[in-house]
Parts: C-alpha cells; sequence; structure tokens
C-alpha cells in the first residue's frame, strides 16, 4: 500500500520523513508546493500544489490538499516531519477525517505499532493506532535521510479545491537574525543560567565566532530576557543536531535535552558537579565558565595564528 509524505519548502527534516516513509515498504508519493527532485529519495510521484491560497503557509489549506490527495492515492500511510508546521497540519489532516495522529514518531511496525518519543524525549512510548489509515510525524533528528539508487520521480501537477472557509496567512514579520542559524550550524555554544547576565554571552559569542558556530541558550535565559526566543535550544525552542554542541552553564533540564540531543557530541562546562546535563554529556569541564571559556579561545587562536 502506498505512503503519501508531506514535503515542507526547504525543510531537511522532510528528508528524514521521506527516509522512514520508505520504510513502510509501498510506493511513496510526495505532496510539495514547489517543484522539488525528490526520485534519489524513493519517491515515485511528486504533487505539486497549486493554488492561489497556497502563496504562503496555511495550516487549513495544506491539510486540505493531503486530504483530497488521500481520496485520489488511497495511501495506508500519511507522513511528515515532526516540524512546528508537520505536527500542526496533520492534526488538522486527524481532525478533517475524525482519525487519530502519532506524533513525534522513530520509528512504524507493519502491525500498526509506533514507537514515539514522548515527555520531551526522557522516554519512549510503544503504541499503536488503531485506524486503517496511519497519520504520523517523524521525530526531528531521529531518522536518518538516506538516498536510494531511484530514478526520477514523477511529477504532476494537483489543483485542490480550496473553499473560502480556509483561513489565509495575511503576512509575516522577518526575524532580524545575524551569522549562522541554529539549525544549520554545525557548532553551537550555548549558555544557560550560569552565563549570570546578557553580557556574559559576549564570552560564547567570542569562542563561536572562532568556532564558525551559532550560539544558542536555554529557556530560562529567554525568560530572563538576555537573548531573544530564537536562540532557544529547547522543547520549545530551536531542535538542532550540530557535529558539537558546547553547554555552558545549562543545568539540563528534559525540555533542554530534547532540543540537543541530536548532537553528536556534548561537551558539558559547569561549575556543578552534580548538573543533569552531565549524564547526557560526551565530555565535562567542571569548574568557573567565565575562566574555562575564555580559556579555551585563547587556545584557539594558538592554534589558528
Amino acid at each position: 500500500m502506498s505512503v503519501l509524505v508531506l514535503v515542507e519548502p526547504a525543510e531537511e527534516l522532510s528528508l528524514q520523513a521521506l527516509s522512514l516513509a520508505r520504510g513502510l515498504g509501498g510506493p511513496v508519493h510526495a505532496l510539495a508546493f514547489e517543484a522539488a527532485e525528490l526520485g534519489a529519495y524513493g519517491v515515485e510521484t511528486v504533487h505539486v500544489a497549486e493554488h492561489d491560497q497556497l502563496s504562503s503557509y496555511a495550516p487549513g489549506a495544506w491539510a486540505a490538499c493531503l486530504d483530497q490527495l488521500v481520496d485520489r492515492i488511497q495511501p495506508g500511510a500519511v507522513v511528515a516531519a515532526g516540524t512546528n508546521r508537520g505536527n500542526e497540519v496533520l492534526a488538522h489532516l486527524g481532525a478533517r477525517r475524525d482519525l487519530p495522529f502519532a506524533a513525534n514518531c522513530t520509528a512504524v511496525g507493519s502491525d500498526g505499532s509506533v514507537t514515539r518519543v514522548r515527555w520531551g524525549g526522557s522516554l519512549l512510548e510503544e503504541a499503536r493506532i488503531d485506524s486503517d489509515l496511519k497519520i504520523i510525524s517523524v521525530a526531528p533528528h531521529m531518522v536518518e535521510a538516506t538516498t536510494v539508487n531511484g530514478g526520477t520521480a514523477n511529477v504532476e501537477s494537483f489543483e485542490p479545491d480550496l473553499g473560502e472557509e480556509v483561513v489565509r496567512v495575511s503576512g509575516h514579520e522577518d526575524t532580524v537574525t545575524a551569522g549562522i542559524s541554529l539549525a544549520e550550524a554545525k557548532v553551537v555554544v550555548s549558555g544557560g543560567r550560569g552565563v549570570g547576565s546578557a553580557d556574559g554571552f559576549g564570552i560564547l559569542e567570542e569562542l563561536a565566532g572562532l568556532l564558525n558556530a551559532a550560539v544558542g541558550c536555554s529557556r530560562v535565559v529567554t525568560s530572563a530576557g538576555w537573548r531573544p526566543h530564537t536562540d532557544q535550544v529547547g522543547q520549545t525552542g530551536t531542535k538542532v543536531a550540530p557535529d558539537l554542541y558546547i553547554a555552558c552553564g545549562i543545568s539540563g533540564a528534559t525540555q533542554h535535552i530534547a532540543g540537543c540531543k541530536g548532537a553528536k557530541k556534548i561537551l558539558a562546562i559547569n561549575s556543578d558537579r552534580e548538573a543533569a546535563i552531565l549524564a547526557n554529556a560526551d565530555y565535562a569541564v567542571i569548574g568557573d565558565l567565565a575562566e574555562i571559556v575564555p580559556a579555551i579561545t585563547a587556545e584557539l587562536r594558538k592554534a589558528q595564528s
């Protein structure tokens, strides 16, 4: 039986969703909102939705597109990346069809069983979807995006029937960002309460500059107004998967670990030997970050001179 995958524009996590969908066994169809070459990811047909109400993101409209393709293709599962948009659109689809929706899955069995990330990543839940049509989102950075020796996918234009009742986005407020984005950074230097103040992030920014890294922070930092919410790493912030995550003065609450557990390596710098983040760190330096971070920066400058 076929699988239908929602592919978000310029969203790498959608490629991870395609990898999980491919493992379900049937032909893979993709709903996209712009032309995309997805044959290398095992997609047989890309359905490109075209409608004036799709000029910008509109969750109800995207869900309507999926709903109409489900009637046309009759898939056994609808899959999307576990992004804010992916989860929102699949929730709309589940409501439209009065079906259950399993969010943040890492594996799906042929019998309808799923493994889900729950409680901010602190546990994995084994569950079963009691529905002929499985609606599933894929937990970010938990499934590797892999290619196959496939050919070129067929591309078909798809004009959905969208009523006037569909909510449309009337405008966007652009976020002013500088440097490398958290989602794309290979190295992230992140600070928590232990940094002490907004000014305390100066030494982290200096280190990040030498490492070509992004600067992140914990929720308590944004709550204190030291950094903008766009810098937050965590369950309610950005989920990152860098090669190296440097956690400075971060205690390691479950919600924060949910955001950085995709990192290949975690270096924790903390004065508290009992800090929870040390249980998730590959390397740890115990001491005052105000001394340790500048020392690391100095050694990097020597090595680069």
